[in-house]
Order: C-alpha cells, then sequence, then structure tokens
C-alpha cells in the first residue's frame, strides 16, 4: 500500500528542534541553497523507508530549513511502477526517491547531481554518473535466533551449512533474495556455487517469506531458527528492539545500497538537490543508525560500534544491478527455489 504524510500534520513527532536563528546552521544546509530552496515551497519525498524511521528524520530537514516536507511511502516494486506511469504521463510529480530501487530508475528520469556532503561516502556508495548516492549500506549475512541456537553451533559456512540435515524446514530466506544468489555465484564460480545452491535447497528445505522485515522477525520470534540470508540492518533493527536475534559472518557477504535520486523533472529542483545533500550528512546518517540503518560514511559509526567489523574478513560481492539484471536473477532465484 502507498501512503502519503505530510510531516507538519503529524503531532506525535513535534519537538522543540532548534532553530537556524538559535544555532549554528549545519554543514549540508548550504546558505544559498537553503534561500532557493525555501522560495520553491516544498519538497516530495518517494519512499520504501518506514514511517517510524522516515518520519523523524524528515522532522529535522523541516525544522532546519522551514520546508514542509510530503512522505509518500511504498515498496520498491511500487515506487518503480509509480515513477514509470508519472514519467510517461510527464508529470513533475516527485522531488527524490529514497530506497533500493532509486539506482534502477531510468537514467533519462534522473539527474545527476554533485553533492558536497558525498565526499564523505564511502566509494562504493556514489554511482559513476552521480545519478544516485548511497544513503545506508545493505550488508547481508545469514540470522539465528538467539534462544533457540547456540552461537558454538553456527555454521562455520555455507558447505556446512549443506550437511545440517537437522535444520530441514526451521530455515527462511526472502522469496527475492536475488543478489544473495548473485554473490554466491560470484564467489564460488557458475559450476560450484550452482551445485552449493542446490545443496542448501535439498538439505535444508528452506521455507521462503515475502519480505526481508518480515523475514527478520520471523527469526527473532523463534518462527525459524535462522535466516539463510537477510539485511544486517533489518537483524539489527530486531534486535534493538529486544528481539531474539544476531547475525553471523559466512562468505560471501552482500553489499548494496538504499540510494537517493533526484527527479530530472523535480517540481522542486534546488530543495530536491538539498534534501539529498542532507540524506549523505552526519545528522541524518546517526538518526538512520538508532534503528539499525549501517551508514555510509566512515565518520559516523554505526549502531552497534562492531555492526560491520563483527562480520570478520570475509569476501565482499557489491551487487549493484540494473532493471534487467533484476529480472534475469530474480527469475534463476525463483527457478531454484521453486517447489517441485
Amino acid at each position: 500500500m502507498i501512503g502519503w504524510v505530510r510531516l507538519a500534520a503529524v503531532i506525535a513527532l513535534t519537538c522543540p528542534w532548534p532553530s537556524l536563528a538559535q544555532e549554528a546552521r549545519p554543514a549540508w544546509a548550504e546558505p544559498a541553497l537553503v534561500t532557493a530552496a525555501k522560495a520553491e515551497g516544498g519538497l516530495t519525498v518517494y519512499s520504501s523507508q518506514n514511517e517510524q524511521e522516515a518520519l523523524p528524520l524528515w522532522k529535522i530537514f523541516e525544522a532546519t530549513t522551514g520546508i514542509q516536507v510530503s512522505y509518500v511511502r511504498a515498496s520498491d516494486v511500487q515506487l518503480l511502477s509509480k515513477v514509470a506511469i508519472e514519467g510517461r504521463a510527464r508529470q513533475a510529480s516527485w522531488d527524490i526517491v529514497v530506497s533500493t530501487a532509486a539506482s534502477k530508475i531510468p537514467p533519462e528520469q534522473v539527474a545527476p547531481v554533485e553533492l558536497s556532503e558525498a565526499r564523505a561516502l564511502i566509494p562504493a556508495a556514489i554511482a559513476k554518473d552521480k545519478r544516485w548516492h548511497g544513503v545506508y549500506a545493505h550488508y547481508n549475512a545469514p540470522a539465528f535466533n538467539t534462544k533457540s541456537v547456540a552461537v558454538s553451533d553456527l555454521p562455520k559456512s555455507y558447505e556446512e551449512f549443506a550437511t545440517r540435515k537437522d535444520l530441514r524446514g526451521r530455515v527462511a530466506i526472502d522469496v527475492a533474495d536475488r543478489e544473495w544468489l548473485y554473490a554466491m555465484m560470484q564467489h564460488y564460480g557458475e559450476a560450484r556455487g550452482k551445485k552449493l545452491v542446490q545443496d542448501l535447497i535439498e538439505t535444508l528445505q528452506p521455507v521462503t517469506i515475502d519480505g526481508h522485515l518480515q523475514l527478520a522477525r520471523a527469526v527473532a520470534s523463534g518462527e525459524y531458527l535462522y535466516a539463510l540470508n537477510n539485511y544486517v540492518s533489518l537483524t539489527l533493527n530486531q534486535k534493538i528492539a529486544g528481539g531474539a536475534t544476531d547475525y553471523f559472518g559466512l562468505d560471501p557477504i552482500t553489499l548494496f545500497f538504499g540510494s537517493v535520486a533526484v527527479s530530472a523533472q523535480a517540481p522542486h529542483p534546488k530543495t530536491a538537490r538539498l534534501a539529498a545533500n542532507f540524506l549523505l550528512s552526519v545528522e541524518a546518517q546517526q538518526q538512520n543508525t538508532k534503528a539499525g540503518r549501517i551508514p555510509v560514511r566512515a565518520d559516523v559509526t554505526p549502531n552497534p560500534p562492531d555492526a560491520i567489523s563483527r562480520l570478520g574478513n570475509r569476501a565482499l560481492v557489491a551487487a549493484d544491478f540494473s532493471v534487467d539484471d533484476e529480472r534475469k536473477w530474480q527469475k534463476t532465484f525463483q527457478d531454484y527455489f521453486r517447489r517441485k
């Protein structure tokens, strides 16, 4: 479902944020850009980030700039469909998209932007053509239920995972975990990777769950002992909330980003650029860590501080899919995990 929220109407988020007159302007709020943005009169954000995380984040932007934000939340698939339909109709509807889908928006619909805060990002979090910038990192790794599984019993490799007949039916994976499958093939090579994935499926008979957050919740509640793979940030989200879950590193670790893209037909182009710069800032990155999001700046400490280092010295595979690549690997994933 697509949800629309005007932040000024969210009474629960009202708090005594300092005004620009009360304290120094933050580095991301470039004076000339703020002045130009205020004259445009608003900002429309399309995002897949849940409201519990996103609304406090955008409240900081509103309080700092005085610019009102309209927030539209939808899934990645819904966002891509909505952007495509509005693009064909030449509707100037959105200013920025914040989602893992941002990098898959057709290039002609996205404006390349130079952002001052991008200088602090890890290199992999910036598109070569500057049409998207990473906002939070998705490291992918197995997760487990800490009440039912001892750390000493964790598999040391996916090869060991594939021998654990005692886990049959107690392991789950997201129904669209194409990035994980791609990383397995890249790391092991096609022939060995194919055999290992087939062995994992035959031995574990993993249950497919629709949604990475739902998967994280299912493991945290004990419905399943393991997630064969999931977003580390969502496992952290459940752990921070008191769930009985944690994650561990196995080769390979998949990496991709939730990113921001600026519309080429943005109704508020200066505000869009300002908002994108804000999302890369220390302030925004620190706010995102409160829900377990992993920052893309080296000068922002993750929550917990060892969120990345605890994965160990693992092989990292970056998965930056085009729309065609995503379709290809999703079909391949479905072919593997479809029940015979």
